[in-house]
């Protein structure tokens, strides 16, 4: 499993769109598994799960993203990758996980 949270400053829905986009035409296994969002009052909360094939470790990786923000503040980030691994006792092989999570970053610079 990797993790990476971050405040980003910018437009929710243009966010939200940049890593949907970025995430599906960056690899030609990547699919939009599920999404969901919700908002109330000022807040409103947007999770998407992605999931791709690992060519690295031979399996299926997915990545959830789930973007938070309260009124005009800051959008809090959290992605949380999965699913990378092959052994059955201990984590093993996570670099499907991670390069999954790096593009993610990529898409924030």
């Amino acid at each position: 499993m990797a993790k990476f949270e971050q405040a980003v400053n910018g437009d929710f829905e243009q966010l939200l769109k940049t890593i949907e986009n970025g995430i599906l035409g960056g690899n030609v296994s990547a699919s939009l598994e599920d999404s969901s969002d919700f908002c109330d009052g000022d807040a409103r909360c947007s999770v998407r799960v992605f999931e791709r094939y690992s060519y690295a470790g031979g399996n299926r990786v997915s990545m959830n993203v789930t973007l938070f923000q309260n009124g005009d503040g800051p959008i809090n980030l959290s992605a949380i990758t999965s699913g990378g691994s092959q052994a059955m006792f201990f984590k093993v092989n996570t670099w499907g996980e991670e390069a999954f999570l790096d593009k993610l970053i990529e898409l924030l610079d």
